[in-house]
């Protein structure tokens, strides 16, 4: 039996670099068909973007493209265009993230696709709300982060590096496509009660927004009382009118801070700097006196200074300190093994060369290995990152450009003459030289 959630489901995917294709290989991997449109000779852009072998696809396309089906098509011929109005008309899911307007100039706005199947679940992402000052910007990961106020929360709070600083982690390309995936996961549900297809419009502003949620709860709350209590510029500090970088605080009132340790070793080293681990002191009484035994601190429990929450709160700097020591001569693992065994919330922090090579994380889901093939061979990325009870996903090869068109064109009915003349008309492939 084929558990597969979206199995049957037949996806036009119209989308290129990270925050589509992240989308619409989550449904492949969920078992939708999904037809990737590339245009001829070119390709979605990452394909020759950072790559690691010049005639070799980049890892940034392996990753994002696994188990789709690529038809190389320039939709602005009237080839392209009948062949893609033939694919629309067939399919479930037409997702893009063209820059406003583009699909609206190739005749294939949400108004068109809707008149041409009105069972058809549009997506689309843009950089902004239709409603925002900032609407017609050209929207990259950092430009959405920084509008939807990730970035001003988000450093070090005082010397040289106190600036507005964008985190690591894709809050507006793959966190876009994410959340574009839970609204066609809704459509899909929707329209087995409606019958027709609705148009679902995500920007990456909204994505990175959605993240920065205990942000506008803080701002709301400084706006109320005039200074935050978990942040490290309490109490000694005084606070401006908007929420202020934090470090590493962990953000919910209880006390959480990185702290450095011994190198660990080959994969943990003090060029690396990534000889750290994360701990959280909890506000609750049991809590704390667990963590002070494990750290040795039982004078903590009866001094005013540290044995309730709020004390703990207005002497955050001598915490930090104090366990910034008792740290400082063990290594990450050692500080993170003393202290779990106590209950203490703790985490090594850990780099993307150690994520890698963490075999535990090879569980199917988490991190998986797909098989290229050719000079490729494997590569590892980040898999289906919920796991079913009853399906479990595979992970096949990216296509190459164009490398399923013969195919997709004969099940749309073009006779193999009819391919070869849309190869030389521009198509499916590149004019040659001197034609128009």
């Amino acid at each position: 039996m084929n558990t597969a959630p979206l199995q049957g489901i037949k996806v036009v995917d119209f989308t290129e670099v990270q925050s589509g294709p992240s989308c619409t290989q989550m449904l492949a991997w969920l078992g939708a068909e999904v037809i990737k449109i590339e245009r001829p000779g070119v390709g979605d852009a990452t394909r020759d973007e950072l790559q690691f072998n010049p005639e070799l696809p980049s890892y940034y396309f392996l990753q994002l493209n696994s188990d789709k089906k690529s038809l190389s098509l320039d939709a602005k011929t009237p080839d392209g265009k009948e062949v893609l109005t033939k694919l629309i008309k067939e399919c479930d899911i037409f997702v893009e993230n063209l820059h406003p307007g583009a699909m609206d100039k190739l005749g294939f706005s949400w108004e068109e696709v809707h008149a041409l199947n009105p069972r058809c679940i549009y997506g689309t992402i843009k950089g902004f709300p239709v409603s925002s000052q900032y609407k017609n910007l050209k929207a990259y990961e950092p430009i959405a982060q920084v509008t939807a106020a990730a970035a001003t929360t988000t450093g070090w709070f005082e010397g040289a590096y106190n600036m507005p600083t964008q985190s690591g982690a894709a809050l507006g390309d793959s966190n876009t496509g994410m959340h574009l995936l839970i609204g066609l996961l809704a459509a899909l549900q929707q329209r087995n009660k409606t019958g027709e297809g609705v148009y679902v419009y995500q920007s990456m502003h909204n994505a990175c927004l959605n993240l920065c949620r205990i942000k506008t709860r803080d701002q709301l709350t400084l706006d109320k009382i005039g200074y935050l209590t978990q942040y490290p510029q309490y109490p000694d500090e005084k606070f401006g009118k908007t929420v202020p970088r934090s470090g590493n605080i962990e953000g919910g009132g209880v006390l959480g801070w990185t702290y450095k340790c011994l190198p660990s070793g080959p994969m943990d080293t003090e060029e690396e700097a990534n000889n750290y681990v994360y701990v959280i002191l909890q506000r609750g009484e049991k809590d704390f006196e667990k963590a002070c035994q494990a750290f040795g601190f039982e004078d903590w429990l009866t001094n005013p200074n540290f044995n309730t929450a709020d004390a703990r709160d207005r002497h955050k700097k001598e915490i930090y300190e104090r366990i910034g020591a008792w740290c400082a001569n063990k290594t990450k693992f050692e500080v993170t093994e003393i202290l779990s065994k106590a209950g203490v919330p703790v985490g090594p922090v850990i780099s993307t060369q150690e994520l890698l090579a963490d075999k535990s994380l090879y569980d199917g889901n988490t991190l998986v290995n797909i098989n290229q093939g050719g000079e490729v061979g494997e590569f590892t990325t980040v898999g289906v990152p919920f796991t079913f009870s009853n399906f479990q996903p595979t992970y096949g090869p990216c296509p190459t450009l164009g490398g399923n068109n013969e195919e997709i064109l004969t099940a749309l009915g073009y006779s193999k003459e009819q391919q070869e003349a849309m190869a030389k008309n521009g198509t499916t492939q590149p004019l040659a030289d001197g034609q128009m």
